[in-house]
């Protein structure tokens, strides 16, 4: 089956994806699956649109020349993110995919919630690496995308690829989801186990920086921004809390921390940034907060860039999910499982 992509936001984890598309031509033959890249579009830096799909080598050159210069398209007026998107919808296709990996505007979401739904208006099915749309509109583009009897999936939101929507989706039929905690951001809990070792809170920030571990503007992680909207993605899902990032009481990492953080592992004890929330009557309670967990805790264990997820469901209780390492190529594979999961779907 022929399934024609449109790619809004041509980032880093969207150019890992071109790439990981071409390393697993072999496995999605299989699948019967046949990825057929049509549009491109970025926010600064042009778009492109060919109906009959870009060749190998022109995806090739498109991911090295944003790369290195963030050009894709011409410079004279090219096709909007819109117009991207309307084309992919006006396609006639056994399926059209729009896949979105814009950058997270936690303040309202979008351009990333209108980018969604203007797919799903045009018949499509959306998958998206971003964590707006989720935590902030999650209920009524699910049900946008019901009503259009298409998917809307989002994998790679939350905790790069390791499976944790579809594992509750696929692998819990009839459970109960209570609540959750986790450690689901990669940098602070990096940072704090170098403040355990005694490194000074700047030099530690400038370093994971050096290393790609931690953004130019590390606010969003720092601040424990980016960790409330994991937390509202997820309980928008799980719990219907249909709440946004600001309904997130929170927490962040700040110089501060260090001492804190070499006093509880003294006591035998590890601080953590945690993300939860959970059902406490009708509501539901969600937080990012700084916790001093004992060593034993299945969270207390994460070093580094590890990231961990425990849920809470009846009746099969306490299930833990670890991912020991992250990146976009994890980010790039949950993109790539979405699109299988939309074939299986088709089948």
């Amino acid at each position: 089956m022929r399934i024609h992509i449109a790619l809004i936001g041509f980032g880093n984890v969207a150019r890992r994806f071109v790439r990981l598309l071409d390393e697993s031509r072999d496995a999605l033959r299989e699948l019967d699956l046949e990825p057929v890249i049509v549009g491109i579009a970025t926010r600064r830096h042009g778009a492109v649109f060919e109906a009959a799909g870009f060749e190998a080598h022109t995806l090739a050159r498109l991911v090295d020349l944003t790369a290195a210069s963030g050009a894709v398209g011409p410079a004279l007026n090219p096709p909007t993110a819109a117009e991207i998107i309307q084309r992919l919808g006006d396609m006639r296709s056994d399926a059209r995919v729009m896949i979105e990996t814009t950058v997270l505007n936690v303040q309202s979401g979008e351009p990333a919630i209108s980018h969604v739904s203007t797919a799903l208006a045009s018949g499509a099915h959306v998958i998206t690496a971003n964590k707006g749309p989720v935590a902030f509109a999650y209920r009524r583009l699910a049900d946008e995308a019901a009503r259009r009897h298409v998917s809307f999936l989002h994998e790679g939101a939350v905790m790069d690829g390791i499976p944790i929507f579809n594992l509750v989706r696929e692998t819990m039929p009839a459970a109960t989801i209570h609540g959750f905690r986790g450690v689901i951001n990669s940098t602070t809990n990096h940072m704090l186990c170098a403040l355990e070792r005694g490194e000074d809170y700047a030099d530690a920030l400038r370093r994971m920086q050096a290393e790609g571990v931690a953004e130019a503007d590390p606010s969003l992680d720092v601040d424990g921004w980016d960790a409330a909207a994991k937390v509202a993605a997820m309980a928008n899902v799980w719990l219907d809390a249909r709440i946004t990032p600001a309904d997130v009481v929170r927490e962040g990492v700040t110089p501060a921390c260090g001492e804190r953080a070499r006093a509880a592992v003294r006591a035998g004890n590890r601080l953590k940034l945690v993300g939860a929330a959970f059902r406490n009557g009708a509501r539901v309670e969600a937080r990012v907060s700084l916790e001093e967990l004992p060593a034993r805790d299945p969270l207390a264990i994460l070093d580094d860039q590890a990231n961990a997820l425990e849920i809470n469901a009846t009746p099969l209780g306490r299930v833990v999910i670890t991912q020991r390492d992250g990146g976009l190529e994890k980010t790039a594979y949950a993109l790539l499982t979405d699109l299988v999961t939309i074939r299986r779907r088709l089948a």
